[in-house]
């Protein structure tokens, strides 16, 4: 039974981990803590005084917040405040209103909207305190993006539940981190059909993103670019350049603004789109069937989770190179390759692109998830010819598994002072950049 009980477990993470988001998660976060603490709040919002941790800040500084046109802290505390969902989750800013974002604009506009760095321990931090009236509401949330900690109105506490500040004592992390490439293997490729079905709602989700990039302007418009150059015959549609285009035009659509749900992974709309348009790009060359579309999604989205459970949840390292060795593990399947082939692939990646840094979220990180799924493309093709990066090179161990851990362990303790001195370097170089 201990199978039948780890299946289900990896069916809940599955469920917890590969979610919608309307933006990208980290200016979602604060604007969920500042429409939660506006509805506790119960009259119109006249201030807002917001904090977050170092790594919030990196990654919500230059990203557009939809519905808005605005990228910031700054708009995504004032716009959830004025007229977001505080019951949506990551979908907060879903159904915004002409209205709320006037409003929004307007509080900004009028300087009363400040966002700071909170000094706590927690890598994932947001905490919007609103003024009205003569009264005030503090949300703060920890740990995961919709995670609320603490509520107090008037400076009394209302709500309030311990914070974990240990990753390690999570369960669910322990669970995943004594996994194998070999159980999720077994898992995506053996498990009833119909306990895994819901994966395909991430191919809908991040294929409308995608056909949104590519036909609107959003971000430095990469996929549309590359779209634009394969029909001049600059560019082949062979395999490598339609998954780079595909995955970077969903990337350019999300970064940029565009009011569409990202289905994402560990917490990232760019981690979900890169584990999922790969898979869709190739399972649709391959003309697969829905079944093998469903189970080289859960491989890819299960091994992207793996990885990152080695993580921290926010780090130097960009995620979207992980994610892409998920990627890279459902498209060596649906190409017929074997489970020592997608082994391969993780060395190959680990041997490649790995220690590419995360500067904060913004247009810019479409060219980080093109290169994610160049290197994932290279990486396949070697495999599928059983060519593999030795352990005796680099961060590549003789065993897969480990070469992951050996992954966790560069992002966890060898990138801490790389993740300080890029925030040094985006906070010096324009500091009224971020409003």
């Amino acid at each position: 039974m201990k199978e039948a009980r780890d299946w289900n477990r990896m069916i809940d993470i599955l469920k917890k981990e590969v979610v919608p988001a309307t933006g990208c998660t980290e200016p979602i976060s604060l604007a969920f803590a500042s429409a939660v603490a506006a509805e506790k709040l119960g009259i119109p919002v006249r201030k807002i005084e917001a904090r977050v941790s170092a790594n919030m800040m990196k990654n919500g500084m230059g990203v557009y917040v939809p519905g808005t046109g605005m990228p910031g802290l700054y708009i995504a505390a004032a716009v959830g405040a004025a007229g977001g969902d505080p019951t949506a989750g990551l979908q907060v800013l879903k159904n915004l209103s002409p209205a709320a974002v006037d409003k929004a604009k307007k509080l900004v506009a009028d300087g009363q909207v400040t966002v700071d760095i909170a000094d706590v321990p927690n890598i994932l931090y947001s905490e919007s305190k609103v003024y009205g009236d003569g009264h005030t509401v503090r949300v703060c949330i920890a740990d995961n993006h919709t995670h609320v900690i603490r509520i107090e109105r008037d400076d009394n506490v209302i709500f309030r539940i311990p914070e974990s500040n240990n990753a390690g004592s999570d369960p669910e992390t322990t669970f995943l981190n004594n996994l194998t490439l070999e159980d999720i293997y077994v898992f995506a490729t053996q498990s009833p059909l119909a306990d895994i079905a819901f994966i395909k709602e991430a191919a809908t989700l991040n294929t409308a993103l995608a056909e949104a990039g590519l036909t609107q302007d959003y971000g430095h418009r990469v996929g549309a670019t590359m779209n634009k150059e394969i029909k001049t015959g600059f560019l082949s549609e062979a395999l490598q350049n339609l998954v780079i285009m595909y995955t970077a035009s969903a990337s350019d659509a999300r970064m940029g603004g565009a009011p569409l749900p990202a289905m994402t992974n560990s917490g990232s709309g760019n981690q979900g789109i890169t584990a999922t348009m790969p898979v869709v790009v190739t399972a649709k060359k391959m003309g697969a069937s829905d079944e093998q579309l469903i189970r080289a999604l859960t491989l890819s989205h299960l091994i992207a989770i793996y990885i990152h459970s080695f993580l921290p949840r926010l780090s130097a390292l960009c995620a979207a190179g992980t994610a892409a060795i998920g990627a890279a593990a459902g498209m060596v399947w649906l190409l017929g390759g074997t489970l020592e082939q997608i082994k391969s692939v993780v060395s190959n990646m680990a041997g490649d692109h790995i220690g590419m840094v995360c500067d904060g979220a913004a247009n810019s990180c479409t060219m980080k998830v093109a290169t994610s799924c160049d290197a994932a493309c290279r990486a396949v093709m070697l495999a599928l010819h059983n060519i593999c990066v030795t352990g005796n090179e680099g961060l590549v161990s003789h065993d897969a598994d480990e070469t992951i851990r050996n992954i966790g362990s560069l992002a966890e303790k060898g990138m801490q002072e790389t993740d300080r001195e890029i925030l040094r370097i985006m906070l010096n170089k324009n500091k009224s950049g971020s409003r």
